[in-house]
């Protein structure tokens, strides 16, 4: 099978994926306690007509499937709607505060990759040695680490003791100088479990193919020790990396949110707290639809990845 036919036929199978997440998260945001008409008249006491009449405006009178299909008809030509609190559209308030956590989640995700694949090799490299145990310590450690308690602690001391760092965001632009310092700590916070991650996997990985024949017989050949590694096992010891290094796109958007809150970041994450504080229903669909879309592209990249990588994969029913 040609890498372009897997790709569509994996494109396919994502469809009826991505409708139920879809399904998932309109009927989750409903089903929550709380009545968004007390929202939408700010809890005044109003009568039951003018509530009836709201409910009828934003449709919330129509049984929940039929909410949910009108809603899916909007969203398949990106109309989110509007916001009931802010009066804002749904589009433009997400349009706002994407960028910044892309650029985040970005971040986090080039520094996991360039701490975790180098390291790993390292460890599996000088397996047995003192190396390779610190290796293994400092990545069990960065893996059971929370979040929000690395965050804290990093702000504490760089940013309140140290003053090294703002311990909230400048008025600036996105990209400038003073903004991309400020989020070298939300990137290490963010990052340091996926490097964790990435490190254990890379190390496992690679100590299994040193073991296999061809890396044998390369050695056999008089090659040297950093051509066997980085020109023969390399490459297939990044297979199972890849998996888990695309899945990481996407859990970091999801892991920004509390990262966001930590460091007042102005992301989907901050966002997506804030509505759901203020029960902001359009708000907070269209950021968890967001999230459930990115987990769902994400694993089809990293199945096209796979395929490309392994070729074999493409035969398997």
């Amino acid at each position: 099978m040609s890498i372009g036919r897997y790709a569509l036929r994996r494109t396919l199978i994502s469809i009826p994926v991505l409708l139920g997440a879809t399904a998932i998260t309109f009927s989750f945001v409903h089903i929550a306690p709380g009545d968004p008409v007390d929202v939408l008249v700010g809890f005044d006491a109003v009568d039951d007509a003018t509530r009836d009449a709201l409910r009828a405006e934003f449709g919330l009178d129509r049984p929940l499937w039929q909410q949910y299909l009108l809603w899916l008809a909007d969203v398949l030509v990106l109309e989110f709607g509007e916001s009931p609190i802010t009066g804002r559209e749904v589009g433009a308030t997400i349009g706002d505060r994407l960028p910044a956590t892309l650029l985040l989640g970005l971040s986090a995700w080039v520094l996991s990759l360039s701490i975790g694949i180098p390291a790993g090799i390292f460890a599996a490299t000088n397996q047995g040695e003192i190396e390779d145990e610190v290796g293994r310590i400092a990545a069990l450690a960065g893996i059971a680490t929370p979040n929000f308690w690395l965050g804290l602690v990093l702000l504490f001391v760089f940013g309140v003791q140290l003053g090294w760092f703002r311990v909230t965001p400048p008025d600036a632009s996105l990209l400038s100088l003073e903004m991309l310092w400020f989020m070298v700590l939300p990137a290490i916070t963010l990052g340091t479990a996926a490097a964790a991650l990435v490190m254990r996997l890379m190390r496992a990985s690679m100590r299994q193919e040193l073991r296999k024949e061809y890396v044998m017989a390369a050695r056999a050949r008089g090659l040297s020790e950093r051509t066997v590694v980085l020109k023969h096992a390399l490459r297939n010891s990044l297979t199972a990396v890849v998996t888990v290094a695309g899945l990481q796109i996407a859990f970091l958007v999801d892991g920004a949110i509390v990262v966001e809150q930590v460091f007042s970041w102005p992301g989907m994450g901050l966002l997506l707290v804030e509505s759901v504080g203020r029960r902001d229903l359009p708000v907070v669909q269209a950021i968890v639809l967001l999230i459930a879309v990115s987990v769902v592209v994400a694993n089809l990249l990293v199945d096209i990845a796979y395929a490309v990588l392994d070729p074999r994969i493409r035969y398997d029913r």
